[in-house]
């Protein structure tokens, strides 16, 4: 992203908010790709094969009954007015939420006409799923289009087709499946999460617990003596290590496939050598320092066992926890097929669950293997020499095969949710300039890909790198204050970013001047943040200045200066100040008609912004002929399926209603309202 630039272009796109009755598309990054006009490849025609589904293999599940049945009752509850139901299990990590929801679509798979497999821990993961639906249902069309139009070509067959299921693994926000949740009523939602908080009204939870001790007991002693009936003494002996790991599933199953590795060493011995690491752990939660100590006495094994394996995992560790490639784990140089075999040990322990070519690890796990520092050992620790193998094996898949200017957009897009991984969790202090250069070429395309939000992480390791590199007062470090500011404003999270934007816009003016270009865009991102805040009265007058700066600076019809103009009308739109926004409206319509030509995207945004502030001052005969002038352009330029054309499409449609409101004799209903 060329930051102000972009940060300009952000504010010139925030103006829909001026637009009536403005309609999201489910969420998603829809680019403006055409959707298919084969009718074989319209989603009302295209139907999924019975057993239709993305499921990992089933696991073990031993009890949960009762929860089971709660998450059939709700899901099946079919309530007035209400089709689809949403359901979300939520706990603390290795509680064992995926196992049993991943236990429920098994158990009910014959139910659905769909069951799809959704890793949910960002925005952008859930839309790399549904563009994995588009390719199993479409492949041939999926190859040769670009990731919006899959994304939204999904949405769409999900809309016509009932009876689905998804199941959206790890949620960290729940905000994210708002569009889906809200959009999709023609199957079930199924959600897992560490939040408790934060769901939408319509989602029943349930707080999931750890094992009943008699459940605990019955997987471990699966997990160890698979069909052989254990001997009272063992018996006795697995329910004193069952308590000993606090009945949490995901510590029974590690401690259970270490002892099934290991058949030499009893349930008894076992916990003893768990006792004699307690006093050493005194970090983290419960949970993690019960992983904390299976995972120490794992690990001795393993390095007697497989050296290798040890690698991998810390290496793993400081990557995106699922979909790991097996080559991002096999350094230049190393056998591919020592790796596997590694990999293979670790996925016999249960460290890791490996599909073949890729490979997940629990995020509990990788937390216990990023902080905990054994005493004794050696330096640099093997969790330092995890993060500088993962960073270089990032680096090293970044870089463009020979003969060959780049990477490809596939690369790309598997190995951008690592580079956000590691750059989320940079230790303090930690500086490497390549990782950062690729965190840049990361936010840049993540922006152009309208992700601008899922940017944070990259952008803060470009801003701390620049700070201490270049210092505080350079212009690339103002640029990545900036940027990250931006970023911040696109997330929502107003408290971080109006402060940066004060910061930068207070350097910039000692740097730069009060009035150069980088500090007019400065000026005015910080009044879209006031705007976008609601304080109007700090927002306006700095609207005011930039404009005047502006015009002065780059001249009447320059594109900030035409930002500057629309936002300001904007401003004084919300205000309620109609007197003053449609003059200025029309005028930066006029402009841009002249500057930019009669159908560019700002100049249909500038002619959709006035006819919405004719239709708030109720002037409806000047707002309809912009309204239909506006979709005419917009499904001429941007195509049928482009979010903004259903925006005008939308914003005409209230328009006529309201005509014919006003024209209704037994109504009095105002023309007026700017939200219909």
């Amino acid at each position: 992203m060329n930051a102000d630039d972009a940060a300009s272009g952000l504010r010139i796109e925030a103006s829909g908010q001026h637009s009536i009755a403005a309609q999201q598309i489910g969420g998603n990054a829809y680019t403006g790709d055409v959707l298919p006009a084969e009718a074989l490849f319209a989603p009302e025609r295209v139907t999924a094969a019975p057993g239709t589904s993305n499921l990992p293999a089933a696991p073990l599940c031993l009890g949960r009954e009762e929860e089971l049945a709660w998450l059939r009752r709700v899901l099946a509850d079919q309530r007035e007015g209400a089709i689809t139901q949403s359901g979300a299990v939520h706990g603390l990590g290795g509680i064992g939420k995926s196992t049993l929801a991943l236990h429920y679509a098994h158990r009910y798979r014959g139910d659905y006409t769909l069951v799809w497999w959704i890793n949910a821990a960002s925005f952008d993961e859930i839309e790399a799923s549904l563009t994995d639906l588009t390719q199993t249902l479409i492949p041939g069309w999926a190859a040769t289009s670009g990731r919006g139009a899959q994304v939204a070509w999904a949405m769409q067959w999900l809309a016509w087709h009932p009876g689905w299921l998804l199941v959206y693994d790890n949620v960290e926000n729940p905000d994210d499946l708002t569009p889906y949740i809200g959009a999709l009523h023609q199957g079930h939602h199924l959600a897992t999460s560490r939040r408790t908080t934060g769901w939408p009204d319509s989602a029943t939870t349930l707080t999931l617990g750890n094992l009943d001790p008699g459940d605990a007991i019955r997987l471990l002693c699966r997990l160890v003596f698979k069909d052989t009936t254990p001997t009272p003494r063992q018996q006795a002996d697995a329910r004193a290590l069952v308590g000993e790991l606090g009945y949490l599933p995901l510590a029974i199953k590690q401690a259970g496939a270490y002892l099934a590795q290991n058949r030499g060493i009893s349930l008894e011995a076992y916990r003893r050598r768990l006792g004699t690491k307690l006093g050493k752990i005194t970090r983290g939660i419960d949970a993690e320092r019960t992983i904390a100590r299976i995972w120490m006495v794992t690990l001795h094994a393993l390095e007697e066992d497989n050296p290798l394996a040890v690698e991998v995992l810390h290496t793993a560790a400081w990557l995106a926890p699922d979909d790991i490639p097996h080559t991002l784990l096999t350094p230049p140089g190393t056998d591919p097929d020592d790796t596997a075999e590694a990999i293979g040990t670790l996925a016999a322990y249960s460290m890791v669950t490996d599909a073949g070519t890729t490979l997940s690890v629990h995020r509990l796990v990788q937390t216990v293997l990023r902080f905990f520092q054994e005493t004794g050992r050696a330096q640099p620790p093997l969790h330092v020499q995890g993060r500088d193998r993962a960073e270089q094996a990032v680096l090293h898949s970044l870089a463009p095969p020979p003969g060959q200017d780049s990477v490809t957009e596939s690369q790309w897009e598997a190995l951008t949710p690592h580079l956000v991984t590691l750059a989320a969790t940079t230790p303090a202090g930690h500086h490497n300039a390549p990782l950062a250069a690729a965190c840049d070429a990361a936010a840049n395309r993540l922006h152009q890909q309208g992700h601008t939000a899922r940017t944070i992480p990259l952008l803060e390791v470009i801003l701390v790198q620049r700070e201490q590199v270049l210092g505080e007062a350079h212009l690339q470090t103002l640029q990545s204050r900036n940027n990250l500011a931006t970023a911040y404003e696109s997330a929502g999270d107003l408290g971080r970013a109006i402060p940066l934007f004060e910061a930068t816009l207070a350097q910039r003016e000692q740097v730069l001047g009060k009035i150069h270009p980088q500090t007019l865009i400065s000026r005015n991102n910080l009044a879209g943040a006031y705007y976008q805040a609601g304080d109007l009265g700090r927002a306006i007058p700095l609207f005011e200045a930039t404009l005047a700066q502006r015009e002065q600076v780059l001249g009447k019809i320059h594109p900030d200066t035409l930002n500057s103009r629309n936002d300001l009308a904007g401003a004084y739109q919300s205000a309620g100040d109609l007197g003053r926004a449609i003059p200025l409206f029309e005028a930066t319509l006029a402009q841009c008609e002249q500057v930019l030509g009669e159908t560019h995207p700002q100049t249909l945004q500038s002619r959709n912004n006035l006819a919405g502030a004719y239709y708030q001052a109720g002037d409806l005969g000047r707002a309809i002929p912009l309204f239909e002038a506006t979709l005419a352009q917009r499904e001429q330029v941007l195509g049928e399926t482009h979010p903004q054309t259903l925006q005008s499409r939308n914003n005409l449609a209230g328009a006529r209603e309201a005509v014919e409101a006003t024209q209704h004799p037994n109504t009095a209903t105002s023309a007026t309202n700017p939200n219909l």
